[in-house]
């Protein structure tokens, strides 16, 4: 795999628009209008690619920074904080009076691939188990995809890992660890190879390959997706239960 048909034009940020920005308790979120707007933000019409970073927002990542600031500091070292929750997306609706889609960070990672397949923006794959991370791979190449490196998340040696990111001339970094210590291994990369968008993608992965099932359509179109996880694992419980402050706060208007 090699970058020789990569895109070579340096990121300008400034031609993009930056969408308003929603407070939902101390988490800024970016108001993209839906996928569409947000992956054109990314990757251009002209196939040059945004310099940053992206995050997912949802209520416990909401609750999570206003208890921890430890993980308040993560979130806001991240460019593009988008709506991946549904309560989020309400509170934004509200505040705004306006149209605002959620974008599931799973959904948003596949389209990310094929789009950069279109322009032939090379990407690069860390994280998952060899097996899962291979399997994305071999996935990711079927579909066009630019792979100019894939490395599971068990490697030994993030100068190494690090190293042969910035010699791949990858574009497009996307870490499936889990949040925080992705977040945290893409501010370490970035620090290095900084003209390259990065996203955090958690068991992505694994939905990818089919060795994770996501919740059925119908499901996910109601924005019913959080209780199919709950159901399919009851261990969750004590973090959604949680998430009653959320909704109360919200219908309180103090959040």
């Amino acid at each position: 795999m090699n970058a020789s048909n990569a895109n070579s034009m340096m990121p300008d940020n400034s031609v993009a628009t930056a969408p308003p920005q929603v407070s939902i308790g101390t988490v800024q979120v970016s108001a993209f209008a839906g996928m569409t707007q947000l992956l054109a933000y990314i990757v251009r019409e002209d196939g040059s690619v945004y310099a940053g970073s992206a995050i997912a927002i949802n209520p416990e990542k909401v609750l999570t920074a206003m208890r921890e600031p430890q993980i308040a500091a993560v979130i806001a070292a991240a460019d593009i904080r988008y709506a991946d929750g549904i309560g989020v997306v309400k509170v934004m609706r509200k505040r705004l009076k306006r149209a605002v889609q959620r974008i599931p960070g799973c959904e948003l990672w596949q389209q990310l691939m094929l789009r950069a397949a279109h322009y032939k923006v090379p990407v690069f794959i860390v994280g998952a188990t060899p097996e899962v991370n291979r399997q994305t791979a071999t996935k990711l190449l079927q579909q066009k995809a630019v792979l100019v490196g894939a490395v599971d998340g068990y490697f030994k040696d993030e100068a190494a890992l690090i190293a042969q990111i910035k010699q791949s001339g990858a574009r497009i970094v996307s870490v499936a660890m889990g949040s925080p210590k992705q977040e945290l291994l893409i501010q370490r990369i970035r620090a290095q190879h900084p003209d390259c968008f990065y996203m955090g993608v958690g068991g992505t992965y694994d939905v990818f390959t089919g060795n994770v099932k996501r919740a059925p359509p119908l499901w996910c179109k109601l924005n019913l997706e959080w209780a199919y996880r709950l159901l399919s694992q009851p261990s969750r419980i004590g973090r959604q239960l949680g998430l009653l402050r959320y909704v109360w706060w919200y219908w309180t208007g103090k959040i």
